[in-house]
């Protein structure tokens, strides 16, 4: 029978916290009458996650595994675990509790009612003056050059309804920014807001690094514009660099200043640093372009477990 809603879980490192999602999120589902199946995809954890897994699939066959062979991030490895769904919708959310499990029903609700697409979106939550700020850099420079508005404060936590997994599923993204594929699909989207939850146990393994990771993907799969970017800025530096000259003939000139060759400098180095950024946001979409052609898998699943044959 199929079910009605697929619960995608992603996990890495989350030994502590896999049972306890699993029931939060099991318990919201039975209290909306939904059947279910319930997709745990490992990311290569280190710990016993997957060994914990596979003692809840033994005991409950509506619960599934999908292990990895290796850690393939944070965007191929839920999406590959999403198109691997049958239900008639989708459930995307974290094993670490910061999804509001509460919130499922009401999510569900909506989805029932006709939304394809609902997506929980975080409220302001308190932070730092840097996170702060790099947030809404990286919301406005999204925004600005995205092929598509993303939702700020939206993580992919959400329902998505089967035919909208379908049409998303056909791009055949080597690395999917699953959250502004949604948007750019053009189903309907019903938001909930929430405020991030607190992490029950563990430290979170989504550090620096992987951010950068994260963010460098998704803005070289999902904003093209910037491809006609470098054109303008070279044109604002050719303007600039004259200004410059001038401004330095005159200072020398008129009033002795020594100060064009420091200028010159700074403009130089102001004009490599913007080179090589953008030859390296171009490198990064030719080597997506090398993944479409030769048709790189999302992930390479080590093993399957409750999965039927034709799933």
């Amino acid at each position: 029978m199929v079910p009605e809603i697929s619960v995608v879980c992603p996990c890495y490192n989350e030994e502590e916290n896999v049972e306890a999602i699993a029931a939060a999120v099991i318990a919201e589902l039975d209290k909306a009458g939904a059947t279910f199946e319930y997709i745990f995809i490992d990311n290569a954890s280190q710990d016993r996650t997957v060994e914990i897994i596979k003692k809840m699939c033994a005991r409950d066959p509506r619960i599934k595994l999908i292990a990895n062979t290796r850690n393939f991030g944070q965007m191929r490895s839920p999406t590959h675990c999403i198109y691997s769904t049958s239900g008639k919708a989708v459930l995307g959310i974290a094993a670490d509790f910061q999804d509001p499990p509460e919130l499922v029903g009401k999510m569900i609700d909506l989805w029932r009612q006709g939304w394809p697409i609902v997506l929980g979106v975080r409220e302001e939550e308190p932070a730092g003056p840097w996170l702060t700020f790099g947030r809404k850099i990286g919301y406005g420079f999204f925004g600005r050059f995205g092929d598509v508005n993303i939702i700020p404060g939206a993580t992919g936590f959400g329902i998505y309804d089967q035919k909208v997994v379908q049409v998303v599923k056909q791009w055949n993204e080597p690395e999917p920014f699953f959250r502004a594929m949604l948007v750019e699909s053009g189903f309907a989207i019903a938001t909930v807001p929430h405020k991030r939850g607190p992490r029950l146990r563990g430290k979170s393994s989504n550090t620096f690094l992987p951010i950068v990771d994260f963010a460098t993907s998704a803005v070289s799969g999902s904003a093209k514009k910037l491809l006609r970017l470098p054109v303008f800025i070279g044109i604002l530096l050719v303007g600039l660099s004259m200004l410059m000259a001038l401004g330095s003939l005159v200072g020398g000139i008129f009033f002795g200043t020594p100060i064009g060759p420091w200028l010159f400098d700074s403009f130089l180095e102001l004009n490599m640093g913007v080179l090589f950024f953008f030859v390296g946001l171009l490198g990064d979409q030719v080597r997506l372009i090398s993944e479409r052609t030769r048709s790189t898998p999302l992930v390479v699943e080590k093993e399957r477990i409750n999965f039927t044959r034709d799933a």
